[in-house]
């Protein structure tokens, strides 16, 4: 993300990203390896892979959880730029979350402001 704002030359403005499919994320929280497995394990509970006969949608594919899982997280974060630089918190950094990896997927950067 940097790399983008820095390239967009602005100085105070908005930075938005977000997932550009149904079953991947973009989120904000702490890059911490504890709070990321704890992510796992909480998704994993909340919308299991398996049983896969436990989803109506899994038929032609098997993914229903990743859509779940995707709901849980959010498509989207708005973050920010002020004098040049990203406006998080002090932990705040931003992630993607990928929850079925069977097709390429991208992210769109959108950056306004003066």
């Amino acid at each position: 993300m940097e790399e983008c704002l820095r390239k967009s030359g602005i100085n105070e403005g908005l930075l938005l990203c977000n997932s550009m499919h149904i079953t991947s994320s973009v989120f904000i929280n702490d890059d911490e390896s504890g709070l990321h497995h704890d992510f796992d394990v909480w998704l994993e509970k909340l919308a299991p892979h398996e049983p896969l006969s436990q989803y109506r949608h899994n038929g032609f594919e098997d993914n229903a959880d990743g859509h779940l899982k995707r709901q849980i997280m959010g498509r989207e974060v708005v973050v920010a730029v002020t004098e040049g630089k990203l406006d998080f918190g002090p932990w705040e950094q931003i992630f993607y979350g990928e929850f079925d990896g069977n097709r390429p997927k991208r992210v769109l950067v959108k950056i306004i402001g003066e």
